[in-house]
């Protein structure tokens, strides 16, 4: 059997896991254990057809990992694994690309804990748990915001004091790095060119969902700033607001800075809007039955994407593709098809039965005549830090 690497995304109340065979880029199981905190806390693993879901004895990390050992060692897979990664939301300023761990970075990844307060602290129980679940294994992180550590200082700052930014790391980051080096390395294949050659505007879409410009197959802007929570409508974030949104709140309301960030967080976007739903599929079937709500939720998350998309142009200097990745990128045509209808003006047109043909993980390009190359492409974030965790690693 090949060296296999274990991938894992720990969350505050998940974590996702998935066994890829590096030589033959192939995912060889993956499951989550889910309901970290509550009774119903579960383990569910899924390798080939089968599908098995079990109760955890505590609802807890650690009980987490035990469960994920014990189904790789009942499946005869523990031997296999060789090296073990994991994504990293916040590597700040220090990460320009995955990193083997070791106390320097650990110390790393807790300083950044102030940038992604949601995000870090779990991701470093899921290292810690790691190691103790992998003693003397090589443990990779793949940080999200490393892919967009090349954007040009222009791009980066915000226009407020200096002192902000060199005191504070107050700037613009920048996330779903890694799905985006894998949509860039797939559009660069399917259009037969390198690279390094390659400038496109490509956008992740999701439950959090963010766009980014691609000048010579790296990142030169993004609409993600200095946490999660900037530019496009997503499923319960609000994307871009008046900042002045804050004070306005205090004084009408009495809402303080942690209540208005959590609404903007958790209450807001599509579920804001929509008053129904943060599921896109659910709020496109509402929409088709007459839901109000539904209907707008919808359109201004296109038209913002729309905006977005035009306006990452500008950095990328040439577009060669336009890329959608992604849950909803790669299977709502609806969203494709609405956002492509915003941007008719600049030339961008769609082939409606190559656009409905790309759900369900199909990639291929659903551009209509005379229009530049517009993509669908499968987001693949585990295989590029598993790749990357064997490099790091030095296994084949």
């Amino acid at each position: 059997m090949n060296p296999t690497i274990l991938v894992i995304n720990c969350g505050s109340s998940s974590l996702k896991f998935a066994v890829i065979d590096t030589v033959n880029e192939r995912v060889i199981l993956n499951g989550l254990a889910d309901g970290m905190g509550q009774p119903e806390a579960s383990l569910t693993v899924q390798q080939g057809d089968e599908r098995v879901t079990t109760p955890l004895p505590h609802p807890d990390h650690g009980a987490a990992m035990q469960g994920l050992i014990a189904s790789l060692t009942q499946r005869g897979l523990m031997a296999s694994i060789s090296a073990v990664g994991h994504r990293v939301v916040h590597g700040g300023e220090s990460f320009k690309a995955s990193a083997l761990i070791d106390e320097g970075v650990l110390a790393e990844i807790e300083r950044c804990v102030q940038l992604a307060p949601l995000h870090n602290p779990a991701h470093l129980i899921g290292i810690r748990q790691a190691m103790d679940g992998f003693p003397g294994l090589p443990q990779v992180a793949a940080f999200d915001t490393a892919f967009h550590q090349s954007m040009p200082e222009h791009a980066y700052l915000y226009a407020v004091p200096m002192a902000l930014y060199r005191e504070h790391g107050v700037r613009r980051y920048g996330f779903h790095g890694t799905s985006y080096r894998y949509a860039v390395l797939e559009a660069a294949r399917m259009l037969g060119r390198p690279q390094e050659r390659l400038s496109c505007v490509c956008a992740h879409l999701g439950n959090g969902a963010s766009v980014a410009a691609i000048r010579d197959g790296k990142s030169v802007d993004t609409s993600m700033g200095l946490t999660p929570l900037e530019g496009l409508v997503m499923g319960t974030r609000s994307g871009d607001v008046d900042p002045g949104l804050f004070n306005h709140l205090a004084e009408t309301m009495g809402m303080n800075a942690l209540q208005t960030t959590a609404m903007l967080n958790k209450q807001s976007g599509l579920l804001g809007l929509s008053g129904l739903s943060s599921d896109c599929r659910v709020l496109e079937q509402a929409a088709a039955q007459g839901h109000e709500g539904a209907r707008r939720a919808l359109e201004k998350f296109c038209y913002q994407l729309a905006k977005y998309m035009a306006g990452q142009m500008v950095a990328a200097g040439r577009v060669d593709a336009l890329v959608f990745t992604g849950g909803i990128g790669e299977n709502s045509a609806w969203v494709r098809a609405r956002t492509l209808e915003w941007l008719a003006p600049l030339g961008f047109a769609l082939d409606p039965e190559a656009n409905a043909a790309c759900t369900g993980g199909k990639a291929g390009f659903i551009q209509g005549q005379a229009s530049p190359p517009v993509l669908v492409i499968h987001s693949h974030e585990e295989l590029m830090i598993a790749l990357d965790t064997a490099r790091l690693a030095g296994l084949p």
